[in-house]
């Protein structure tokens, strides 16, 4: 018999709560209560505390997660198979802007060592990124980046590295429908991230859809004047950096390569002269996210990571937290969340928009819900949501942006976008994201070359065994080890670590970097 069965219940309300044990409970286990388990349950799954009616709502984190589909004893294990999911909240009728907290208090005193730009945000890293009008040029444009890493980087010592903004879209699309603009825009932002210090560089194919000067037109972003290395001030009216492979000037692949590598020279030099400065934490762009989660996401990682937004917020930051699907069954704490009216119905658009792009190709949230996540605990969607939202903390949201727009506010933001690990990812790095926080259940080796990205564990067993990958065990808190408040302010520290580039991630380290993927809903023809 299993000595010491732990579970972990959210809310006063719930009828079930999860196992905590590593490898489970077996049949005959009793809990602390004197309940005895009738059927093995799986760690992170869900254990009936009373008698369930068929018909009855099974509730955790105090919330309907579902309805059982035939009558659940008490003792018994919870999983999706008996669960019927609840209908999606209308959009009608949502409370708006009801919430006022209590302001949270200033945090002040806190600092990192970042690179300022001339457009006033601030860079994490100094890297030359090099944007991409097309998929057709990524194999001339990834030997080049050999290339300059090779003979390049190492006399620019002060430069973090050189990233080929690789992606599939530029042409066989529509590119004039009107959902074109998220790709393109998305694209556009991208290039203008905090950590790539204002250096604009493009590599074309020459026949295109999606053009230099359409992708990055006049007015978008500040030209740095190749001669002195000075801004030049927004809009200014100088030649946008292209090289484009088509040109008759070039004879030959190597001609194409050496046509990169001389024109990455110049932005090394001046990306090398750049040094860090003391600024405050506010200028700290943070995206939250979620992948490979599990019935611990909601009890361990995700909370912290909620804790330590309010620290940003708190110390002036901004951060954004976002997959619409993952947060669409909590449109109803959010909407009440906004500071005004005006931010709740932005976040309803944002919503109504999603939800009809589902509906063009017949999908619904829960589709959403992986074979991972049933097998780490998770029931379906509703349960998802419940545990996924928490990463937002308890700030009021004070901005909503679409997918692909740039970010231009302080504070607590939703970045709508879908909840693909790799799609949200790139979306927020559009906005402007200069850290990334990654919570994970299951395990996911994700990362990004644009920006460092911490990834939390959910449970003790992740972080022992993914030791090398993982940056911090929330998975202390179900242990009973550490308090969500002592996790959160671990990582808000680690955070101010990693932005002054004295700690490396374990993604860093080994260099684990995913592929953008551009959101298209227009069509592809």
């Amino acid at each position: 018999m299993t000595s010491n069965p732990l579970t972990i219940r959210m809310h006063d309300r719930d009828n079930v709560a999860i196992v905590a044990n590593d490898g489970g409970l077996p049949a005959g286990a009793v809990l602390a209560s004197g309940l005895v388990l009738t059927d093995r349950v799986p760690q992170g799954h869900k254990v009936a505390l009373v008698d369930i009616a068929q018909g009855a709502p099974v509730l955790r984190y105090g919330i309907p997660i579902g309805r059982a589909i035939k009558r659940v004893a008490a003792g018994s294990w919870v999983h999706e198979r008996l669960l019927a999911l609840p209908d999606a909240r209308s959009l009608d009728g949502l409370p708006l802007a009801t919430v006022k907290p209590a302001g949270l208090s200033p945090l002040a005193g806190y600092t990192f060592e970042g690179y300022r730009n001339a457009d006033g945000s601030v860079g994490t890293r100094n890297i030359l990124a090099i944007t991409q009008t097309v998929q057709c040029v990524a194999g001339v444009t990834d030997f080049a980046v050999r290339r300059i890493r090779a003979e390049l980087l190492p006399r620019y010592p002060n430069v973090d590295d050189v990233v080929a903004l690789e992606h599939g879209y530029g042409c066989g699309v529509a590119i004039d429908a009107p959902d074109a603009i998220v790709p393109i825009r998305t694209l556009r932002n991208i290039s203008l991230n905090p950590n790539f210090g204002g250096e604009v560089m493009v590599v074309s194919l020459g026949c295109e859809k999606l053009q230099p000067e359409r992708l990055l037109p006049p007015g978008s972003f500040s030209i740095v004047d190749a001669r002195s290395g000075a801004d030049a001030g927004q809009g200014a009216e100088a030649a946008l950096d292209v090289v484009c492979l088509q040109d008759e000037a070039h004879v030959g692949f190597m001609s194409m390569v050496d046509s990169i590598v001389r024109q990455a020279e110049g932005h090394l030099a001046r990306l090398d002269g750049r040094r860090r400065e003391t600024v405050p934490a506010s200028e700290l762009v943070v995206g939250v996210q979620c992948g490979g989660s599990d019935a611990f996401s909601g009890v361990t990682a995700n909370p912290a990571v909620g804790f330590c937004t309010d620290l940003l917020v708190r110390a002036g930051a901004s951060v954004m937290f976002s997959e619409t699907t993952e947060v669409r069954d909590g449109i109803e704490q959010l909407t009440a969340r906004a500071t005004t009216p005006e931010v709740a119905q932005a976040m309803i658009r944002e919503m109504a928009w999603y939800d009809a792009y589902l509906h063009r190709g017949s999908a619904d949230r829960s589709a959403n819900t992986t074979p991972g996540n049933k097998q780490g605990g998770l029931s379906n969607i509703v349960e998802k949501a419940m545990g996924s939202i928490v990463k937002s903390g308890s700030a009021p949201i004070s901005s909503v942006l679409a997918p692909g727009e740039k970010l231009k506010a302080k504070g607590l933001c939703y970045a709508a976008t879908p909840a693909s690990d790799f799609i949200c990812g790139t979306l927020q790095l559009a906005a402007g994201m200069n850290l990334h926080v990654f919570t994970t259940g299951r395990g996911s080796p994700y990362g990004l070359a644009a920006v460092p990205v911490i990834k939390v564990a959910t449970r003790t067993d992740l972080a022992r065994r993914w030791h090398d990958l993982m940056d911090v065990n929330a998975g202390r808190i179900a242990d009973g080890t550490a308090s969500i408040e002592e996790v959160g302010w671990d990582l808000f520290h680690l955070m101010l670590e990693v932005a002054s580039g004295r700690r490396k991630t374990w993604a860093e380290h080994w260099k684990l970097h995913n592929a953008l993927v551009l959101f298209n809903p227009a069509p592809v023809t």
